[in-house]
């Protein structure tokens, strides 16, 4: 069965004049060695008839180990090159990426090897300006970037 939709938060904060997002790097040996095009917001996949807010909630918690509040702003669906959609919600906000504390997956690593390794889904967060998420963030991504900009944008 095909995935459908995937939704997170897109967690922003001010520092004086700059704008600054909040991303993540996905965990597991599959990522370790890919920075640019590699980093995503805190979401996950929804289940079907699952409340997207809330798959964006959760998600965000299991990522980063931070319940998110606030006023949430929706932004437009993102689709990606796999044909799934990604929701997406504006925070504003603020967390220490030190702190992350993301949950985990197992796999079989290295393949065929029938050993079972647990890794984290995040192994890194950062905030970034949105030039620099930009390029680190996955390109059916960026669009949710632009948006967040249009927001701040003088009229």
């Amino acid at each position: 069965m095909a995935r459908l939709a995937s939704a997170g938060i897109l967690l922003y904060r001010q520092r004086g004049a700059t704008l600054e997002v909040f991303l993540v790097h996905p965990g597991g040996p599959f990522w370790k060695n890919k920075d640019e095009g590699a980093w995503s917001i805190p979401k996950g996949e929804a289940e079907p008839g699952a409340e997207l807010l809330e798959t964006a909630l959760r998600e965000f918690r299991e990522e980063t180990g931070t319940q998110a509040s606030g006023d949430f702003t929706a932004l437009a669906p993102l689709k990606q090159k796999s044909g799934k959609l990604v929701h997406a919600w504006a925070l504003r906000g603020d967390l220490d990426a030190e702190t992350l504390v993301s949950s985990t997956f197992e796999m079989e690593w290295p393949p065929r090897s029938e050993k079972m390794q647990r890794f984290p889904e995040v192994d890194r967060g950062a905030w970034l300006t949105p030039d620099e998420a930009r390029r680190k963030i996955v390109a059916g991504q960026r669009g949710f970037i632009d948006q967040l900009q249009a927001l701040f944008a003088p009229v």
